[in-house]
């Protein structure tokens, strides 16, 4: 009889380990549902802020990083954010424009670079006709 009693208490704890406890893990159903609620919470400005946001931290990574510097795919992100700025609540927007605008900064010194290393050839062409290059900045503004 004792033998019987150990099997049933072995059993017992086997089947308990076995199943989750009650609130630990939710079903699938229960995950699907959650999943439904939070998506009917979500607001598209929401989204469209978080996008703006990974496309501005993407340029900058493009300009900053030497590995990675592609200043043209940098300037689409600039533009891309800028575009969005309108589209985002009123709160987020100086928080947007701000990010922007020192990306801009960013983009410009980097640009800028990149013409100096251009060579000898631009340097002599500065030279002759620096009329013609006081209106050029690499400066990116809006609207160009």
């Amino acid at each position: 009889m004792a033998e019987a009693d150990q099997h049933k208490e072995g059993h017992t704890k086997e089947g308990q380990a076995g199943s989750p406890p009650e609130g630990d893990a939710p079903s699938e159903e229960e995950l699907r549902a959650q999943l439904e609620e939070e998506i009917r919470k979500v607001r598209v400005e929401d989204v469209v802020l978080q996008s703006a946001v990974s496309i501005l931290n993407l340029a900058a990574r493009r300009i900053a990083k030497d590995d990675e510097r592609d200043v043209a795919q940098a300037k689409v992100g600039i533009d891309a954010a800028r575009a969005l700025t309108e589209l985002v609540t009123e709160e987020a927007r100086p928080q947007l424009r701000q990010a922007v605008s020192e990306l801009q900064l960013l983009y410009a010194k980097h640009a800028g670079e990149e013409e100096d290393e251009g060579g000898a050839e631009d340097e002599s062409a500065e030279k002759d006709a620096p009329e013609e290059k006081k209106g050029d900045s690499p400066l990116w503004t809006p609207g160009s």
